[in-house]
């Protein structure tokens, strides 16, 4: 007898194998820990619902807590913006050998990834009451930065050091946006009579504006999230969101971790928005480039 026809047979997909590892970081480190802060931000200290979280962060110090956040993240990233488009135009259009691109993309790739406590280090060595560069200036100049208002340790010392990470992240990012602009187009714009400040003003940048806005937020977002180097750098004196969620959750006396996950939740929803709004960005600029 003929046998029986048999169904369709079951195909493991071995192509999405390779996908496992990254999908089960993500979900451990990632997705588990953002889904506890955000149960964490609706839960009292017996395990209850409430608002109380949220309620409680409506206080002097943590909306100064977000305020001095958002304006080191808005100056950081306009800043890093700002001179990481220079250098990065600089490198495309100015003319310099092509022997400097690579350095510089190298160099950009690990400073974009060097922060946290040696990067703290590397600027107190450098920078700070003792640092190299204030002796030297001070012994060789007679220029004291401390008597001059400059103190590492401060809001404008965090700036400074952010700009360590922020403006290579730019650098990287804004590189490809400008190769993408087509000769042809400044050609045209030439040929109709236009300036080389025309074409960038109503050529160039609308076309980069997109990516511009886009990288904008990226560094906001990027800049938002620091704890590590602003912790090491200046310790509780500087009250910004990332410190003061450290000083809720590390289990003191004082501690309030469902605060802590309150201000956490806030957190995610600054850092999501502007991480949207970026990618939203960036495939417009992309179909804009194309």
């Amino acid at each position: 007898m003929p046998s029986a026809p048999k169904g369709p047979r079951l195909r493991l997909p071995v192509e999405w194998l390779g996908l496992l590892p990254f999908a089960a970081f993500a979900v451990l480190f990632l997705i588990l820990p953002t889904m506890r802060i955000v149960i964490g931000a609706f839960q009292s200290p017996d395990g209850g619902f409430t608002f109380q979280n949220f309620i409680d962060l409506n206080t002097a110090s943590n909306r100064n807590a977000y305020w001095t956040s958002i304006r080191l993240s808005f100056m950081t990233a306009l800043l890093g913006c700002a001179v990481g488009f220079g250098m990065a135009a600089a490198v495309v259009f100015g003319g310099l050998p092509k022997a400097i691109r690579g350095p510089l993309m190298t160099f950009s790739g690990v400073a974009s990834n060097f922060a946290g406590v040696p990067l703290a280090f590397a600027f107190i060595a450098t920078l700070g009451p003792v640092g190299l560069i204030t002796v030297w200036l001070r012994s060789e100049f007679g220029i004291n930065l401390r008597a001059m208002g400059f103190n590492l340790l401060s809001y404008w010392g965090l700036v400074i050091t952010y700009l360590f990470f922020q403006i290579p992240l730019m650098i990287l990012i804004i590189t490809p946006a400008l190769d993408g602009l087509k000769r042809e187009w400044r050609e045209a714009a030439a040929v109709l009579g236009a300036t080389g400040l025309q074409y960038w003003r109503m050529v160039a940048l609308p076309i980069l504006f997109p990516s511009l806005l886009g990288t904008f937020a990226l560094l906001f977002a990027n800049a938002f999230g620091a704890v590590a180097t602003a912790f090491a750098l200046t310790g509780p004196q500087l009250n910004i969101v990332p410190i003061k969620l450290f000083a809720q959750i590390r289990g003191d006396v004082l501690g309030n971790p469902n605060l802590g996950y309150a201000l956490a939740f806030g957190m995610i929803v600054i850092t999501a928005a502007a991480n949207f709004l970026y990618i939203w960005l960036r495939v417009r600029s992309e179909r804009w480039l194309k």
